[in-house]
């Protein structure tokens, strides 16, 4: 082999061996490039985790803190003393409105509906064990009133409407145990109170109809 040969071939050596050691640094770097980006990466999503568990927890905190305590201005029954046989007739009941105890066999319709006219207490209270909220109003409930409650009660299934002339309270909330009054339909405790009633932990029956029962006008 001539020197000019072998020259040139020490060359090609010497280019491959460059070309070879520029490719590992190339992957050495993509490596650390890689490695360093995982790391962000799991470190982001470890934090988020913890993040969303924390809130998550807090959340479920708030929740059953809110469940316990009572509404401001809430009267509370002991459910354990509250009557749920089924009868025939009326009914005395211990408060106005009803909030439990003994109550005919049909419950009245209560998938947001709004009634015009009183309704029988008996079948109301019926809608209450299956964990309605029932929400009455007398004469001095203004019309701005009535037609902001029955908007709400139209959207929120397991609620009902109507009006009671012998009740006390403007307006007042039923739910199987509690109840509440208030003087407008604006006062924030009426959110509250559905919220936390409408197929709430109070209820005797969970999860029954509130649809197929007694309707009126």
């Amino acid at each position: 082999m001539s020197k000019n040969s072998k020259k040139q071939a020490a060359d090609r050596k010497a280019r491959v061996e460059a070309m070879r050691r520029a490719e590992k640094s190339r992957e050495r770097r993509n490596r650390i490039i890689t490695v360093t980006i995982s790391t962000v990466i799991v470190a982001g999503l470890i934090g988020w985790g913890t993040y969303a568990i924390s809130n998550a927890n807090q959340k479920k905190e708030q929740q059953a803190a809110t469940a316990t305590k009572p509404i401001s201005g809430e009267k509370t029954w002991d459910a354990g003393k509250l009557g749920r046989n089924h009868v025939q007739g009326k009914v005395a009941y211990p408060m106005n409105p009803p909030v439990g105890g003994n109550h005919n066999p049909v419950w009245m319709t209560c998938n947001g509906n709004v009634y015009t006219k009183a309704v029988p207490n008996e079948n109301a209270v019926h809608s209450l064990e299956h964990g309605a909220v029932w929400v009455t109003y007398n004469g001095k409930a203004t019309q701005a009133d009535v037609k902001t409650l029955a908007d709400r009660i139209t959207k929120t299934p397991y609620t009902l409407m109507s009006p009671d002339s012998t009740q006390s309270g403007t307006i007042t909330l039923s739910a199987w145990g509690h109840q509440l009054s208030v003087n407008t339909a604006a006062d924030p405790r009426v959110d509250q109170f559905l919220t936390k009633y409408v197929q709430g932990p109070q209820t005797p029956e969970p999860g029954a109809a509130c649809t197929g029962g007694l309707t009126a006008s």
